[in-house]
């Protein structure tokens, strides 16, 4: 008798105790393989032995987990075929039964993943999520869909001497104060960003709580007389700390994708600085790129 189908792990590898976040990590344009960063799984060679290092918070049976977790999010298995078993997914990972065990039954608290006696472990219908897409392609418009696509919470608003770095990019005089404001962007119930900005006061001040909790802040700038021109940005990988993971239903020292950007009015002045972490399980960034040839090298370009 053949043996029944199995969905299996898109990239498996040994699990490491080092759960040190590997310096200048960042997955690519679209950011969604971050909780694999964190794990440091090793996938360039499957026969090297787990790299040990003491003193490491994460556990094997919940950097095994969190692949698994990102694995269903992305639709990597199919929901009518049983997961791998326990003593095959602990052979593939190099981990014993009992972690694979743990992570699945983790797995199952959460709702990802159901255990059916006799047949197998398989995945829950919607277990899989569509993430939030954000485009930066040369318009600031799509920054402002987003805001009116998904809900906010506003944590705080306040006025404040702001950063160093910010002052600077905002053109404040050392102590003059700003607005600043903390947000939570949420689609669906489901929280994906952790958003900080920094206006100037002038612009702060004409509108409020409420305002800020209805309206995208591109838009509520946009009134104060200030319309939107361009805007620059970075984006990097970090850490989640206590805070930002409460905000954001995760785990501390889950992997954010984070991005900082500039926005200038029509006449170049920054209007706006904003400090966003994003959840990378539910967050989609995108930008197209053309190819061009400047001074006889080619280069990709953002367009």
């Amino acid at each position: 008798m053949s043996e029944p189908p199995v969905s299996r792990p898109v990239a498996a590898a040994k699990l490491s105790k080092s759960m040190v976040f590997p310096p200048g990590v960042f997955c690519s344009v679209v950011a969604r393989e971050c909780d694999l960063c964190l794990s440091h799984v090793n996938m360039t060679n499957r026969d090297r032995e787990p790299y040990v290092s003491g003193g490491d918070p994460w556990p094997k049976h919940h950097q095994l987990y969190l692949v698994l977790r990102q694995q269903i999010r992305e639709g990597a298995f199919d929901g009518g075929v049983p997961l791998p078993s326990e003593h095959k997914l602990g052979g593939e990972f190099g981990v014993s039964r009992i972690t694979v065990r743990r992570a699945m039954e983790r797995l199952e608290q959460e709702g990802f993943v159901e255990r059916h006696r006799g047949r197998g472990t398989f995945v829950r219908d919607g277990a899989a999520i569509s993430p939030v897409q954000a485009s930066i392609s040369g318009s600031v418009e799509n920054l402002v869909a987003m805001g009116l696509e998904t809900q906010v919470r506003v944590m705080g608003v306040d006025y404040v001497p702001p950063p160093p770095a910010v002052a600077r990019q905002l053109g404040l005089a050392a102590g003059a104060p700003c607005q600043r404001a903390v947000r939570v962007r949420a689609l669906d119930g489901r929280p994906f960003s952790h958003l900080t900005t920094y206006v100037p006061e002038e612009i702060g001040r004409t509108f409020d709580v409420d305002d800020l909790a209805r309206t995208p802040l591109l838009i509520l700038i946009a009134q104060a007389g200030r319309p939107i021109a361009r805007a620059a940005q970075s984006v990097s990988a970090t850490l989640a700390t206590p805070e930002i993971a409460r905000a954001l239903d995760i785990d501390p020292g889950e992997a954010l994708l984070a991005i900082r950007r500039v926005v200038r009015d029509v006449d170049g002045r920054a209007v706006e600085v904003m400090h966003g972490l994003y959840r990378p399980d539910t967050y989609e960034h995108e930008m197209a790129l053309e190819r061009t040839n400047e001074g006889g090298v080619e280069l990709w370009k953002a367009r």
